[in-house]
């Protein structure tokens, strides 16, 4: 389905989506997650005309850059946002480390779950550097957006070549991968942001 076909769906917060991450990718990498708001423009131009030479009055929303999240577990952070009604939706910017579907198998085992599945948070701090240090790893930059009608998506760029690896003497490129599936916990996370 094209943006053409169904304007009010996935296609205006996918283009959302792609919008925070070129804004994002624009200032490189290793970056603290960011979190957006995504504001009516029309809205944001009646309240500050002084800013119509710089936004877009076409675009139906302008993402909005927020005060950096606090430091520790994202889920936490996000579970004590609430936006008010003049908020329709969020994006939030997050690097990853991304690693080959079979490399699961070579990451240590979990000792410290119990009955209910829940990993302790040492448990999930050997995982994240054992995934950081795995030869196959790839950095990654995923950028999930929501609106409060419910539509939603993410855009991931796979940074391209091994950090510090230039043995080849080229520059890699990166790769943009654009699916609503790529992070169903994330997008979960901020749609409850927005809950009344």
């Amino acid at each position: 389905m094209t943006e053409s076909e169904n304007p009010a769906g996935p296609g205006r917060v996918a283009a959302l989506a792609r919008e925070v991450e070129e804004f994002v990718a624009s200032g490189g990498w290793d970056q603290q997650p960011q979190l957006f708001a995504l504001v009516p423009t029309a809205d944001i131009l009646r309240e500050q005309p002084e800013l119509a030479d710089q936004l877009d009055p076409d675009s139906e929303f302008t993402p909005v850059a927020q005060d950096a999240l606090p430091e520790g577990d994202l889920a936490e952070a996000l579970g004590r946002i609430a936006w008010p009604d003049a908020v329709h939706g969020c994006a939030l910017a997050q690097e990853i480390i991304v690693l080959p579907p079979d490399a699961e198998s070579e990451l240590p085992g979990l000792v410290g779950t119990d009955t209910e599945g829940d990993v302790s948070a040492e448990d999930l701090e050997r995982l994240r550097q054992a995934a950081a240090d795995h030869p196959r790893r790839t950095e990654a930059r995923i950028v999930a957006a929501v609106l409060r009608e419910g539509s939603a998506s993410c855009v991931m760029r796979l940074r391209g070549g091994v950090p510090g690896d230039d043995t080849d003497g080229t520059d890699a490129v990166d790769e943009v991968v654009e699916s609503a599936d790529l992070a169903p916990n994330l997008i979960a996370a901020l749609r409850a942001t927005l809950q009344p």
